[in-house]
């Protein structure tokens, strides 16, 4: 704090407290800046989840409090003002000043606010198993589509011929999600299922055409004539000739026609501002480029998934799977633990295991690594714990699940589920297996 003597004091305090608003709000900013940075890939967007808020939201809830610390900092002068009139050309220079600083943090507010609707606008808001598990749906349908045809001769048999007029089989998976986010926002695997099918059947016609045909061939045959010999006798002699058949085929002809999924999206009848998002998308592949990384990857619909009967002779992990089945379709909790309050991944593993034998108290990930031993993948079997690192900014252990053996785990992504751990996004993420004390 500067020294001033008199009347300039009380000038030169307001000053000082003008400069002081000024720098905290720049402090305030830039620590809610860090704490988004620490906990934005815990806040997603789910409209039902009090836990999360856009970091947009925040900034604007912090910008208006350090407004109102500025407003209180005005009526104080105002009041200092009455009293001592000396101070006013020192007084109209701190007005200035916090009318700067109000300003900049509207603008930065605007700005904060302008860049978390952009980033919002270019980014899939459906969790990450949701939308390539909507793509492997599609997927299968397209590969159920070429096993058909591949088995159109058993399928359809009596045919002389097989005529096959073909178009690829595929699609743009950045298309799909791009669409449905438009459409569906934050959408669900379980919900997407009959969109799917009709988005498919759009796409693709296979047809069957059945056609006969008269064709003719040059077919050599073998005739007679008769000699007489020597003897008075006859004698057949045979000589080959040439002459047009007519002959029928019938005829199978398979066609399949792939209108392509980015003309069905385009005959949906998307309005201007969707279609403006849907091409935004697109371009930025909603933030979200690693997800096809290796799109045509077959797992199983976590819905349909069942424990094979084996592994639930181990009583321990019949116990963890029995536990476990009953929060089956549960919402993500940032920070739950416990029924009452949601699950979190970490949560749920610690809910699981401590009501089947354990007692380990609530852990978070890592806590859970670090209280496993660690082994190696062929080691692995069902009731040891999966973990996953970089799925969020944080070191070690960032996720775990409850390993159940052929390549699925059951874990509390959005909503609690069995997931494959074979997709890509899980294999760039795998960390290590462990095995409970």
């Amino acid at each position: 704090m500067s020294n001033y003597n008199q009347d300039e004091n009380i000038g030169g305090q307001a000053l000082d407290e003008g400069v002081a608003a000024g720098e905290e709000a720049t402090r305030e900013m830039h620590r809610a800046y860090q704490r988004h940075q620490i906990k934005k890939n815990y806040y997603r967007k789910d409209r039902d989840s009090p836990y999360v808020k856009s970091f947009a939201d925040k900034m604007k809830e912090r910008a208006e409090g350090i407004k109102d610390g500025v407003k209180d900092s005005i009526r104080k002068i105002a009041e200092f003002l009455k009293e001592h009139p000396v101070v006013l050309v020192v007084t109209i220079l701190v007005i200035l000043f916090i009318w700067l600083s109000s300003n900049v943090l509207t603008v930065f507010q605007a700005v904060i606010s302008s860049m978390g609707d952009t980033v919002l606008v270019s980014t899939y808001t459906a969790y990450d198993e949701d939308i390539t598990g909507v793509d492997a749906d599609y997927v299968k349908l397209e590969q159920e589509l070429q096993k058909t045809i591949e088995n159109t001769q058993t399928d359809y048999p009596g045919y002389d011929e097989y005529e096959y007029n073909l178009e690829e089989i595929g699609h743009n998976p950045y298309e799909l999600a791009s669409y449905l986010t438009v459409k569906y926002e934050d959408y669900k695997r379980r919900n997407m299922k009959q969109v799917v099918k009709d988005l498919f059947n759009e796409q693709y016609d296979l047809s069957y055409k059945e056609r006969t045909e008269t064709r003719s061939r040059t077919v050599t045959k073998t005739g007679y004539y008769e000699v007489e010999s020597e003897n008075g006798g006859i004698t057949k002699v045979p000589y080959t000739y040439t002459e047009i058949e007519y002959y029928t085929v019938k005829i199978l002809t398979v066609t399949l026609k792939n209108k392509s999924l980015g003309s069905v999206i385009s005959g949906k009848g998307l309005s201007e501002d969707e279609q403006a998002r849907y091409a935004l998308l697109l371009e930025t592949q909603g933030n979200k480029a690693y997800l096809f990384n290796d799109a045509y990857v077959d797992y199983e619909d976590p819905e349909e998934y069942q424990i094979p009967p084996d592994a639930l002779s181990d009583q321990t992990f019949a116990a963890m799977i029995a536990e476990g089945e009953k929060y089956l379709g549960r919402a993500y909790v940032w920070g739950g633990s416990s029924p009452s309050t949601g699950f979190d991944c970490s949560g749920f593993v610690s809910w699981v295991i401590n009501h089947s034998g354990w007692n380990l108290g609530r852990q978070t990930a890592d806590q859970l690594k670090h209280t496993c031993t660690v082994i190696s993948p062929e080691e692995a079997k069902p009731g040891d714990l999966i973990f996953f690192k970089g799925t969020y900014d944080t070191s070690g252990a960032s996720h775990v699940g409850i390993y159940c053996g052929n390549g699925m785990m059951l874990h509390c992504g959005n909503p609690i589920q069995y997931t494959s751990i074979n997709t890509k996004y899980w294999q760039q993420h795998f960390y290590c297996y462990g095995r409970l004390p």
